[in-house]
């Protein structure tokens, strides 16, 4: 303390303060703190680290040690007040011209708080996504969306969930990946149609008939053979479908709506075919006969 108090002090010959010094003593402090697991103090000594970055103009350090302060709240369990820090710091990161790393920070910020609050982490997972995109990282920014998306449907936002999967499978498109476009098709038309929205689902899928390698692949035969049997209520259609291996080993999320999914209705399940009366030489019944109250009595 002595030692940062005289970094601090002005003189006849010293005119400004050595707040570069000081911080560097603080951001010891910290450390020291931090290692004897007394994360309160080493809290403070962070914030007052950046405090003196501050005053230094040394933003980006100063935002590092933001951070830092709110990892210390992380270790005490405080994750509100870890995520404000954070936020913080991402902010300066920006203004300080260095927006990967706030970006970063965000996702960081995302992961500890999932546990805790599935909609901060959407929150945040949304905010490192718009950093990257403002920076023309659209891999990143997808990549981003696609966490918060996936978060969305597990909290049965299905409209906003909707609206991140079609933001996202743009974003593919644009840097030109094809085979991500398709399961983010796939996706799309389940979130539809747990929304009860028959025509999103399809359109969705014909839009997709654009890109390069759709018609005709094992995704779009799948999502077609899908849309028509929870068209024509066809229970084991959908279900067959559903559980597949190509629905089954999606993201989790998204898995959970494929088996989950019920035609309208309650749906009708085929017939299945029964032998012939008499045994297995006998003549096999007629289409009239199978015909016969296949309208009902009238």
């Amino acid at each position: 303390i002595n030692v940062i108090f005289s970094n601090l002090k002005t003189s006849m010959t010293k005119w400004k303060p050595d707040f570069d010094s000081a911080a560097s003593e603080y951001a010891k402090a910290a450390v020291c703190f931090k290692n004897a697991k007394q994360f309160e103090q080493a809290k403070d000594a962070y914030l007052k680290e950046a405090e003196y970055h501050t005053e230094n103009k040394a933003l980006f350090h100063a935002a590092k040690a933001i951070e830092q302060a709110g990892m210390m709240m992380k270790d005490l369990k405080k994750m509100p007040e870890a995520i404000q820090y954070i936020e913080k710091a991402s902010m300066i990161y920006v203004e300080n011209g260095t927006p990967d790393t706030a970006a970063m920070a965000l996702d960081r910020a995302g992961k500890l708080i999932e546990p805790v609050s599935l909609e901060k982490a959407v929150d945040l997972y949304q905010q490192a996504a718009g950093v990257f995109e403002n920076e023309d990282r659209l891999r990143q920014s997808a990549e981003l969306l696609g966490k918060a998306s996936r978060l969305l449907v597990r909290l049965r936002r299905l409209d906003e969930a909707a609206t991140a999967l079609q933001k996202e499978k743009n974003m593919y498109k644009d840097i030109e990946n094809y085979p991500t476009c398709f399961k983010k098709t796939t996706a799309q038309v389940l979130v539809h149609l747990h929304r009860n929205d028959f025509v999103a689902a399809d359109k969705c899928v014909r839009e997709s008939y654009s890109l390069p390698g759709y018609s005709g692949s094992e995704d779009c035969v799948a999502m077609e053979t899908l849309l028509q049997g929870y068209d024509e209520q066809d229970e084991d259609q959908v279900h067959r479908v559903c559980n597949s291996a190509l629905l089954k080993y999606m993201d989790n999320d998204y898995a959970k709506l494929a088996i989950s999914l019920k035609v309208p209705g309650g749906g009708v399940k085929k017939k299945t075919a029964k032998p012939p009366h008499g045994g297995a030489g006998a003549p096999a019944a007629s289409a009239e006969d199978d015909d016969d109250y296949e309208g009902g009595l009238c």
